[in-house]
Protein backbone atom coordinates (compact mmCIF):
# COMPACT_ATOMS: atom_id res chain seq x y z
CA UNK A 1 0.00 0.00 0.00
CA UNK A 2 1.37 3.41 -0.99
CA UNK A 3 2.44 5.57 1.94
CA UNK A 4 0.31 8.69 2.32
CA UNK A 5 2.87 10.67 4.31
CA UNK A 6 6.32 12.05 3.68
CA UNK A 7 8.80 11.78 6.52
CA UNK A 8 10.98 14.72 7.45
CA UNK A 9 13.70 14.31 10.04
CA UNK A 10 14.95 17.48 11.73
CA UNK A 11 17.45 17.33 14.60
CA UNK A 12 16.65 13.67 15.15
CA UNK A 13 12.89 14.17 15.36
CA UNK A 14 10.58 12.73 12.70
CA UNK A 15 7.64 14.65 11.27
CA UNK A 16 4.90 13.20 9.09
CA UNK A 17 3.68 15.47 6.33
CA UNK A 18 0.57 14.47 4.33
CA UNK A 19 0.96 13.78 0.61
CA UNK A 20 -1.67 15.39 -1.60
CA UNK A 21 -2.58 14.23 -5.10
CA UNK A 22 -4.43 16.14 -7.79
CA UNK A 23 -6.86 14.58 -10.28
CA UNK A 24 -4.15 14.52 -12.98
CA UNK A 25 -1.59 12.89 -10.68
CA UNK A 26 0.20 16.00 -9.46
CA UNK A 27 1.80 15.39 -6.07
CA UNK A 28 2.48 17.78 -3.22
CA UNK A 29 3.70 17.61 0.36
CA UNK A 30 1.42 19.47 2.74
CA UNK A 31 3.64 21.64 4.96
CA UNK A 32 0.84 23.80 6.37
CA UNK A 33 1.53 22.57 9.94
CA UNK A 34 5.32 22.43 9.62
CA UNK A 35 6.07 25.65 11.51
CA UNK A 36 3.59 24.88 14.29
CA UNK A 37 5.04 21.43 14.87
CA UNK A 38 8.74 22.05 14.30
CA UNK A 39 9.32 25.85 14.29
CA UNK A 40 10.80 25.46 10.78
CA UNK A 41 9.40 27.00 7.58
CA UNK A 42 9.96 26.06 3.93
CA UNK A 43 12.15 28.44 1.90
CA UNK A 44 11.07 28.83 -1.72
CA UNK A 45 11.94 32.18 -3.36
CA UNK A 46 9.47 33.13 -6.13
CA UNK A 47 7.27 30.21 -4.98
CA UNK A 48 8.42 28.09 -7.92
CA UNK A 49 7.85 24.87 -5.96
CA UNK A 50 4.95 25.98 -3.79
CA UNK A 51 1.32 25.06 -4.29
CA UNK A 52 -0.74 27.90 -2.86
CA UNK A 53 -4.26 26.55 -3.35
CA UNK A 54 -6.56 23.87 -4.67
CA UNK A 55 -8.12 24.86 -7.99
CA UNK A 56 -10.52 23.28 -10.47
CA UNK A 57 -10.04 25.86 -13.21
CA UNK A 58 -6.89 25.24 -15.27
CA UNK A 59 -4.51 22.32 -15.68
CA UNK A 60 -1.00 22.66 -17.13
CA UNK A 61 1.56 19.96 -17.84
CA UNK A 62 4.68 21.83 -18.89
CA UNK A 63 6.64 18.69 -19.77
CA UNK A 64 3.97 17.40 -22.17
CA UNK A 65 2.79 20.78 -23.44
CA UNK A 66 -0.79 20.44 -22.15
CA UNK A 67 -3.16 23.29 -21.29
CA UNK A 68 -6.79 22.68 -20.32
CA UNK A 69 -9.61 24.87 -19.04
CA UNK A 70 -12.10 22.99 -16.86
CA UNK A 71 -10.86 19.71 -18.39
CA UNK A 72 -11.10 20.80 -22.05
CA UNK A 73 -7.95 20.90 -24.19
CA UNK A 74 -7.10 24.40 -25.36
CA UNK A 75 -6.94 23.18 -28.97
CA UNK A 76 -10.59 22.02 -28.84
CA UNK A 77 -11.78 25.25 -27.22
CA UNK A 78 -10.09 27.45 -29.82
CA UNK A 79 -11.40 25.34 -32.67
CA UNK A 80 -15.02 25.20 -31.55
CA UNK A 81 -15.90 28.10 -29.25
CA UNK A 82 -15.89 31.89 -29.11
CA UNK A 83 -14.30 33.89 -26.32
CA UNK A 84 -17.63 34.63 -24.63
CA UNK A 85 -18.42 30.91 -24.40
CA UNK A 86 -15.00 30.16 -22.89
CA UNK A 87 -15.45 33.04 -20.42
CA UNK A 88 -18.73 31.43 -19.33
CA UNK A 89 -17.00 28.05 -19.01
CA UNK A 90 -14.29 29.49 -16.76
CA UNK A 91 -16.77 31.38 -14.59
CA UNK A 92 -19.42 28.68 -14.17
CA UNK A 93 -17.43 25.43 -14.70
CA UNK A 94 -19.77 24.32 -17.48
CA UNK A 95 -20.42 25.06 -21.13
CA UNK A 96 -23.46 27.26 -21.68
CA UNK A 97 -26.59 26.00 -23.37
CA UNK A 98 -28.16 28.40 -25.90
CA UNK A 99 -30.42 30.03 -23.29
CA UNK A 100 -27.56 30.54 -20.82
CA UNK A 101 -25.28 31.92 -23.53
CA UNK A 102 -27.95 34.36 -24.65
CA UNK A 103 -28.49 35.56 -21.09
CA UNK A 104 -24.75 36.02 -20.57
CA UNK A 105 -24.40 37.84 -23.90
CA UNK A 106 -27.32 40.09 -22.97
CA UNK A 107 -25.57 40.98 -19.70
CA UNK A 108 -22.39 41.83 -21.61
CA UNK A 109 -24.40 44.14 -23.85
CA UNK A 110 -26.26 45.69 -20.93
CA UNK A 111 -23.05 46.52 -19.07
CA UNK A 112 -20.90 47.59 -22.01
CA UNK A 113 -21.44 51.30 -21.27
CA UNK A 114 -19.39 52.83 -18.51
CA UNK A 115 -20.82 55.50 -16.24
CA UNK A 116 -20.79 58.69 -18.29
CA UNK A 117 -19.02 60.63 -15.54
CA UNK A 118 -16.02 58.33 -15.99
CA UNK A 119 -15.43 59.75 -19.46
CA UNK A 120 -14.06 62.90 -17.85
CA UNK A 121 -11.28 60.88 -16.22
CA UNK A 122 -9.70 60.31 -19.61
CA UNK A 123 -9.27 64.06 -20.05
CA UNK A 124 -7.06 64.23 -16.97
CA UNK A 125 -4.48 61.65 -17.98
CA UNK A 126 -1.36 63.13 -19.62
CA UNK A 127 -0.78 62.60 -23.30
CA UNK A 128 1.27 59.48 -23.85
CA UNK A 129 0.18 57.85 -20.58
CA UNK A 130 0.75 54.08 -20.60
CA UNK A 131 -2.59 52.43 -21.49
CA UNK A 132 -2.18 49.70 -18.84
CA UNK A 133 -1.78 52.35 -16.14
CA UNK A 134 -4.91 54.08 -17.40
CA UNK A 135 -6.80 50.79 -17.46
CA UNK A 136 -5.75 49.82 -13.92
CA UNK A 137 -6.77 53.25 -12.61
CA UNK A 138 -10.15 53.18 -14.34
CA UNK A 139 -10.95 49.64 -13.15
CA UNK A 140 -10.07 50.63 -9.60
CA UNK A 141 -12.37 53.65 -9.95
CA UNK A 142 -15.26 51.35 -10.86
CA UNK A 143 -15.56 50.39 -7.20
CA UNK A 144 -16.74 53.93 -6.43
CA UNK A 145 -19.38 53.87 -9.16
CA UNK A 146 -20.52 50.27 -8.49
CA UNK A 147 -19.78 49.86 -4.76
CA UNK A 148 -21.72 46.70 -3.94
CA UNK A 149 -19.03 44.24 -4.93
CA UNK A 150 -17.75 42.97 -1.59
CA UNK A 151 -17.35 39.25 -0.96
CA UNK A 152 -20.89 38.77 0.35
CA UNK A 153 -22.65 40.45 -2.59
CA UNK A 154 -20.40 38.63 -5.06
CA UNK A 155 -21.57 35.28 -3.75
CA UNK A 156 -25.10 36.33 -4.62
CA UNK A 157 -24.47 38.16 -7.89
CA UNK A 158 -21.15 37.08 -9.36
CA UNK A 159 -22.58 36.79 -12.86
CA UNK A 160 -23.63 40.41 -13.14
CA UNK A 161 -20.41 41.78 -11.66
CA UNK A 162 -18.29 39.49 -13.84
CA UNK A 163 -20.22 40.46 -16.98
CA UNK A 164 -19.86 44.15 -16.14
CA UNK A 165 -16.10 43.83 -15.78
CA UNK A 166 -15.55 41.68 -18.87
CA UNK A 167 -17.66 44.06 -20.95
CA UNK A 168 -16.70 47.44 -19.54
CA UNK A 169 -12.94 46.79 -19.65
CA UNK A 170 -13.32 46.32 -23.40
CA UNK A 171 -14.97 49.76 -23.57
CA UNK A 172 -12.34 51.37 -21.33
CA UNK A 173 -9.53 49.93 -23.46
CA UNK A 174 -11.03 51.22 -26.70
CA UNK A 175 -11.73 54.65 -25.20
CA UNK A 176 -8.14 54.90 -23.95
CA UNK A 177 -6.86 54.14 -27.44
CA UNK A 178 -9.15 56.67 -29.10
CA UNK A 179 -7.99 59.36 -26.71
CA UNK A 180 -4.33 58.52 -27.42
CA UNK A 181 -4.80 59.16 -31.15
CA UNK A 182 -7.04 62.19 -30.68
CA UNK A 183 -10.15 60.69 -32.26
CA UNK A 184 -13.75 60.81 -30.96
CA UNK A 185 -14.77 57.81 -28.89
CA UNK A 186 -17.01 55.16 -30.40
CA UNK A 187 -19.75 53.70 -28.22
CA UNK A 188 -20.48 49.94 -28.15
CA UNK A 189 -23.21 48.58 -30.39
CA UNK A 190 -25.76 45.97 -29.37
CA UNK A 191 -25.82 44.41 -32.85
CA UNK A 192 -22.16 43.32 -32.76
CA UNK A 193 -20.67 40.37 -30.92
CA UNK A 194 -17.94 40.84 -28.31
CA UNK A 195 -14.79 40.88 -30.47
CA UNK A 196 -16.40 42.67 -33.42
CA UNK A 197 -17.70 45.30 -31.02
CA UNK A 198 -14.23 45.89 -29.64
CA UNK A 199 -12.63 46.24 -33.07
CA UNK A 200 -15.39 48.64 -34.11
CA UNK A 201 -14.83 50.81 -31.02
CA UNK A 202 -11.10 50.81 -31.78
CA UNK A 203 -11.13 51.57 -35.49
CA UNK A 204 -14.45 53.08 -36.53
CA UNK A 205 -14.19 56.73 -37.52
CA UNK A 206 -16.56 59.42 -38.81
CA UNK A 207 -14.43 59.70 -41.94
CA UNK A 208 -13.71 56.00 -42.39
CA UNK A 209 -16.34 53.54 -41.15
CA UNK A 210 -14.97 50.23 -39.92
CA UNK A 211 -16.06 47.04 -41.65
CA UNK A 212 -15.47 43.97 -39.43
CA UNK A 213 -13.42 41.29 -41.17
CA UNK A 214 -14.73 37.83 -40.16
CA UNK A 215 -11.25 36.29 -40.30
CA UNK A 216 -9.76 38.99 -38.07
CA UNK A 217 -12.66 38.64 -35.62
CA UNK A 218 -12.09 34.89 -35.57
CA UNK A 219 -8.39 35.20 -34.80
CA UNK A 220 -9.08 37.83 -32.10
CA UNK A 221 -11.46 35.36 -30.44
CA UNK A 222 -8.65 32.82 -30.61
CA UNK A 223 -6.10 35.16 -29.02
CA UNK A 224 -8.40 36.07 -26.14
CA UNK A 225 -9.22 32.40 -25.49
CA UNK A 226 -5.53 31.47 -25.43
CA UNK A 227 -4.86 34.20 -22.86
CA UNK A 228 -8.00 33.58 -20.76
CA UNK A 229 -6.19 31.74 -17.96
CA UNK A 230 -2.84 30.18 -17.18
CA UNK A 231 -3.04 28.79 -13.67
CA UNK A 232 -1.09 30.48 -10.83
CA UNK A 233 0.96 33.02 -12.78
CA UNK A 234 2.14 36.32 -11.30
CA UNK A 235 -1.02 38.34 -11.99
CA UNK A 236 -3.41 35.56 -10.94
CA UNK A 237 -1.44 35.12 -7.73
CA UNK A 238 -1.71 38.88 -7.20
CA UNK A 239 -5.49 38.63 -7.62
CA UNK A 240 -5.74 35.78 -5.12
CA UNK A 241 -3.40 37.53 -2.69
CA UNK A 242 -5.18 40.89 -2.77
CA UNK A 243 -8.58 39.19 -2.82
CA UNK A 244 -7.72 37.15 0.29
CA UNK A 245 -8.06 40.38 2.28
CA UNK A 246 -11.68 40.63 1.07
CA UNK A 247 -10.84 43.57 -1.17
CA UNK A 248 -13.67 44.36 -3.61
CA UNK A 249 -13.55 42.70 -7.01
CA UNK A 250 -12.70 45.82 -9.04
CA UNK A 251 -9.73 46.82 -6.89
CA UNK A 252 -8.59 43.20 -6.87
CA UNK A 253 -8.66 43.01 -10.67
CA UNK A 254 -6.86 46.36 -10.83
CA UNK A 255 -4.03 44.70 -8.91
CA UNK A 256 -3.95 41.90 -11.48
CA UNK A 257 -3.74 44.44 -14.30
CA UNK A 258 -0.81 46.17 -12.61
CA UNK A 259 0.99 42.86 -12.15
CA UNK A 260 0.39 41.95 -15.79
CA UNK A 261 1.81 45.28 -16.96
CA UNK A 262 5.35 44.28 -16.00
CA UNK A 263 7.78 43.50 -18.85
CA UNK A 264 8.54 40.07 -17.35
CA UNK A 265 4.85 39.11 -17.49
CA UNK A 266 2.29 40.59 -19.86
CA UNK A 267 4.69 42.91 -21.62
CA UNK A 268 6.49 40.06 -23.35
CA UNK A 269 4.73 40.36 -26.73
CA UNK A 270 5.52 44.07 -26.81
CA UNK A 271 9.14 43.18 -26.05
CA UNK A 272 9.09 40.90 -29.11
CA UNK A 273 8.32 43.89 -31.33
CA UNK A 274 11.07 45.95 -29.71
CA UNK A 275 13.52 43.09 -30.33
CA UNK A 276 12.48 42.87 -33.98
CA UNK A 277 13.07 46.60 -34.39
CA UNK A 278 16.51 46.17 -32.87
CA UNK A 279 17.32 43.36 -35.29
CA UNK A 280 15.98 45.42 -38.19
CA UNK A 281 18.25 48.31 -37.20
CA UNK A 282 21.23 45.95 -36.88
CA UNK A 283 20.43 44.42 -40.24
CA UNK A 284 21.69 40.88 -39.63
CA UNK A 285 19.62 38.07 -38.06
CA UNK A 286 22.59 35.68 -37.93
CA UNK A 287 24.51 38.13 -35.77
CA UNK A 288 21.69 38.27 -33.24
CA UNK A 289 21.28 34.50 -33.21
CA UNK A 290 24.96 34.17 -32.33
CA UNK A 291 24.58 36.81 -29.63
CA UNK A 292 21.61 34.87 -28.18
CA UNK A 293 23.85 31.80 -27.87
CA UNK A 294 26.56 33.72 -26.00
CA UNK A 295 25.91 33.51 -22.25
CA UNK A 296 28.14 36.53 -21.68
CA UNK A 297 26.01 38.68 -24.00
CA UNK A 298 23.02 40.46 -22.46
CA UNK A 299 20.94 40.07 -25.65
CA UNK A 300 18.08 37.57 -25.39
CA UNK A 301 15.55 36.34 -27.90
CA UNK A 302 12.18 37.59 -26.66
CA UNK A 303 9.19 35.37 -27.36
CA UNK A 304 11.17 32.11 -27.28
CA UNK A 305 10.96 29.42 -24.60
CA UNK A 306 8.72 29.46 -21.54
CA UNK A 307 9.23 29.05 -17.79
CA UNK A 308 6.49 26.43 -17.50
CA UNK A 309 6.58 24.63 -20.85
CA UNK A 310 9.60 22.40 -21.43
CA UNK A 311 8.41 21.61 -24.93
CA UNK A 312 6.41 23.60 -27.51
CA UNK A 313 3.97 26.07 -25.93
CA UNK A 314 0.56 24.57 -26.87
CA UNK A 315 -0.84 28.08 -27.36
CA UNK A 316 1.94 28.88 -29.81
CA UNK A 317 1.23 25.64 -31.68
CA UNK A 318 -2.37 26.80 -32.15
CA UNK A 319 -1.37 30.32 -33.18
CA UNK A 320 1.43 29.43 -35.58
CA UNK A 321 -0.80 28.08 -38.33
CA UNK A 322 -3.32 30.89 -37.98
CA UNK A 323 -0.56 33.51 -37.96
CA UNK A 324 0.93 32.31 -41.22
CA UNK A 325 -2.51 32.00 -42.80
CA UNK A 326 -3.47 35.54 -41.76
CA UNK A 327 -0.25 37.14 -43.00
CA UNK A 328 -0.61 35.38 -46.34
CA UNK A 329 -4.22 36.48 -46.68
CA UNK A 330 -3.64 40.12 -45.72
CA UNK A 331 -0.55 40.42 -47.96
CA UNK A 332 0.99 42.91 -45.56
CA UNK A 333 4.28 44.49 -46.53
CA UNK A 334 6.00 45.01 -43.21
CA UNK A 335 9.76 44.51 -42.71
CA UNK A 336 9.28 43.65 -39.02
CA UNK A 337 6.88 40.83 -39.85
CA UNK A 338 9.33 39.59 -42.49
CA UNK A 339 12.10 39.53 -39.87
CA UNK A 340 9.81 37.67 -37.47
CA UNK A 341 9.13 34.93 -40.00
CA UNK A 342 12.82 34.65 -40.87
CA UNK A 343 13.73 34.46 -37.18
CA UNK A 344 11.11 31.76 -36.58
CA UNK A 345 12.45 29.67 -39.45
CA UNK A 346 16.07 30.04 -38.33
CA UNK A 347 15.45 29.02 -34.70
CA UNK A 348 13.32 26.03 -35.63
CA UNK A 349 16.14 24.53 -37.70
CA UNK A 350 19.06 25.19 -35.32
CA UNK A 351 19.94 22.44 -32.85
CA UNK A 352 21.05 24.96 -30.20
CA UNK A 353 17.52 26.33 -29.80
CA UNK A 354 15.75 22.99 -30.27
CA UNK A 355 17.88 21.22 -27.64
CA UNK A 356 17.08 23.97 -25.13
CA UNK A 357 13.37 24.02 -25.95
CA UNK A 358 13.64 27.64 -27.13
CA UNK A 359 10.66 27.42 -29.44
CA UNK A 360 8.56 30.45 -30.40
CA UNK A 361 5.96 30.93 -27.67
CA UNK A 362 2.52 32.54 -27.52
CA UNK A 363 4.01 36.02 -27.04
CA UNK A 364 5.98 35.73 -30.28
CA UNK A 365 2.94 34.94 -32.42
CA UNK A 366 0.45 37.14 -30.57
CA UNK A 367 2.69 40.17 -31.05
CA UNK A 368 2.96 39.48 -34.76
CA UNK A 369 -0.80 39.02 -35.14
CA UNK A 370 -1.73 42.12 -33.15
CA UNK A 371 0.61 44.21 -35.29
CA UNK A 372 -0.85 42.68 -38.46
CA UNK A 373 -4.46 43.53 -37.50
CA UNK A 374 -3.58 47.10 -36.55
CA UNK A 375 -3.37 46.96 -32.75
CA UNK A 376 -0.65 49.43 -31.66
CA UNK A 377 2.25 48.14 -29.56
CA UNK A 378 1.33 49.98 -26.37
CA UNK A 379 -2.06 48.23 -26.49
CA UNK A 380 -0.62 44.70 -26.68
CA UNK A 381 -0.65 44.19 -22.90
CA UNK A 382 -4.13 45.70 -22.69
CA UNK A 383 -5.27 42.98 -25.09
CA UNK A 384 -3.65 40.42 -22.80
CA UNK A 385 -5.61 41.85 -19.84
CA UNK A 386 -8.84 41.76 -21.84
CA UNK A 387 -8.34 38.05 -22.47
CA UNK A 388 -7.22 37.26 -18.92
CA UNK A 389 -10.25 38.83 -17.18
CA UNK A 390 -12.40 35.66 -17.06
CA UNK A 391 -9.51 33.73 -15.52
CA UNK A 392 -8.82 36.36 -12.87
CA UNK A 393 -12.50 36.61 -11.92
CA UNK A 394 -12.83 32.80 -11.85
CA UNK A 395 -9.90 32.46 -9.47
CA UNK A 396 -11.25 35.25 -7.29
CA UNK A 397 -14.67 33.59 -7.18
CA UNK A 398 -13.17 30.17 -6.45
CA UNK A 399 -11.23 31.65 -3.54
CA UNK A 400 -14.11 33.55 -1.91
CA UNK A 401 -16.36 30.50 -2.27
CA UNK A 402 -13.92 28.45 -0.15
CA UNK A 403 -12.80 28.93 3.46
CA UNK A 404 -9.63 30.97 3.22
CA UNK A 405 -7.22 33.03 5.26
CA UNK A 406 -5.47 36.22 4.28
CA UNK A 407 -2.25 35.42 2.42
CA UNK A 408 0.72 35.93 4.71
CA UNK A 409 4.08 34.38 3.65
CA UNK A 410 6.97 34.09 6.09
CA UNK A 411 10.58 35.17 5.62
CA UNK A 412 14.11 34.35 6.74
CA UNK A 413 15.51 37.45 8.43
CA UNK A 414 19.13 38.18 7.43
CA UNK A 415 19.59 41.67 8.89
CA UNK A 416 21.49 42.90 11.92
CA UNK A 417 20.99 41.19 15.25
CA UNK A 418 19.81 43.14 18.27
CA UNK A 419 21.87 46.28 18.78
CA UNK A 420 22.01 49.08 21.34
CA UNK A 421 21.77 52.73 20.46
Amino acid sequence: MEEKFAKLIIEGKEYKLPIIKGTEGEKAIDISTLRTESSYIAFDPSFGNTGACFSKITYIDGEKGILRYRGFDIEDLVENLRFVEVAYLLLYARLPNPKQLQHFSDMLTEHSLMHEDMRHFFDRFPRGAYPMSILATMVNALSTFYPNVDAQSMKENVGRSAARLISIVRTLAAFAYKRSVGEPVVYPRNDLEYCANFMNMMFDSPVKPYEPDPEIIKILNMLLILHADHEQNCSTTAVRTIGSANVNLYSTISAGINALSGPLHGGANQAVMQMLKRIEKGGDIKKYLERAKDKKDSFRLMGFGHRVYKTYDPRAAVLKKSCHKLLKRLKIEDPLLDIAMELEEATLREDYFIERNLYPNVDFYSGIIYRAIGIPEDMFTVMFALGRLPGWISHWKEMVDQPHKIVRPRQIYTGKRKRKL
